[in-house]
């Protein structure tokens, strides 16, 4: 008998009340993530892959609405649970490296002194050991002189430094589940990868699970095991990370593919996809990616959406899969 998932999120929809009208971010999104294995979210910028992350954790603005939905983790689903309970699981059970480090850390705390206050509010170590966890913790993200770093601010350290700190942070009350939200942003190819490889590192020898989001294919590709394509709110196909770069069965992942550079490839080969995320403000088809897609015709306008299963872990949202 298989495991059950460890996060599990059924037809989570949510809309934003704005000036503007409301906007409809996502709409009945579900994907399961395993315990041990690394799944990618990718798709362009507007897509929904933040708001994902934000509504599992509970920490959506003001001006978000969850309208239906599920997610469940551990049997608790976290969209209806109390602060408290949420609290609870957050930075315990369940952690998030956010994409910007400098903002996320205080600037007039100590990066030490910010590891101590989470290991104190979960208060799974005792207060004698909190430095030398601290310095522990540092190590292993691969911070040199821990000791000394342990005093600096965030401004005296660089955003790779800065990006280790945050996955400290995460990883310091042993979480079941790890989600980064684009955790490469603004570094170099070396420290990109080294900060990959760091999480690869952890997520191997806790079996700990992790959800890397990004709009990064090639990363996807090397890095996960399976992954989420989303477009506009909707999930439009998952699948294992071989089997999805191979046999491509949206017409938009398709065109993620053949847009995303390769090795030897010329500029010329690369081919653009058409048309822009659509406004997520008005009436639109039961397929969001409608407008954009040379395979439309007029069935694609009959709701419900179709989502099929065209192996045994393979999803595909479209009324014509490729």
């Amino acid at each position: 008998m298989s495991e059950p998932p460890l996060l599990s999120v059924e037809d989570l929809s949510v809309e934003f009340k704005t000036r503007d009208g409301v906007v409809r971010v996502l709409e009945s999104v579900s994907f399961d993530v395993r315990r041990g294995e690394t799944v990618g979210i990718v798709g362009e910028s507007g897509s929904g892959k933040s708001v994902t992350a934000f509504s599992i954790l509970g920490i959506l603005a003001s001006a978000a609405r969850v309208t239906g939905g599920r997610a469940l983790f551990a049997g608790v689903d976290l969209l209806t649970a109390s602060e408290r309970e949420r609290n609870r699981y957050r930075g315990r059970e369940l952690s998030m490296v956010f994409q910007n480090p400098r903002t996320a850390l205080n600037p007039i705390r100590p990066v030490g002194k910010q590891i101590a206050d989470l290991l104190l509010r979960h208060g799974n170590v005792p207060r004698a050991s909190v430095r030398d966890r601290v310095l522990e913790l540092l190590a292993r993200v691969q911070i040199p002189d821990p000791v000394r770093r342990y005093h600096a601010y965030p401004f005296e350290l660089s955003g790779g430094m800065c990006q280790r700190v945050m996955i400290a942070l995460a990883v310091a009350g042993a979480p079941r589940l790890l989600i980064a939200d684009e955790p490469t942003t603004g570094l170099d190819v070396t420290t990109q990868g080294e900060i990959l490889d760091l999480l690869d590192g952890l997520t191997a020898q806790s079996r700990m699970a992790t959800v890397v989001i990004t709009h990064d294919l090639a990363l996807v590709a090397e890095r996960c095991d399976r992954i989420v394509v989303m477009h506009a709110g909707h999930v439009v196909e998952s699948a294992r990370a071989r089997e999805l770069f191979t046999t491509p069965r949206h017409p938009y992942t398709a065109r993620l593919i053949a847009a995303t550079p390769r090795p030897r490839a010329k500029l010329g080969e690369l081919l653009p996809i058409p048309g822009s995320v659509p406004d997520l403000r008005a009436a639109l088809p039961p397929c969001r990616y409608r407008s954009r897609c040379d395979r439309a015709q007029s069935a694609c306008d009959q709701a419900p959406l179709p989502t099929t299963r065209v192996a045994p872990d393979h999803v595909v949202a479209c009324r014509f899969p490729r």
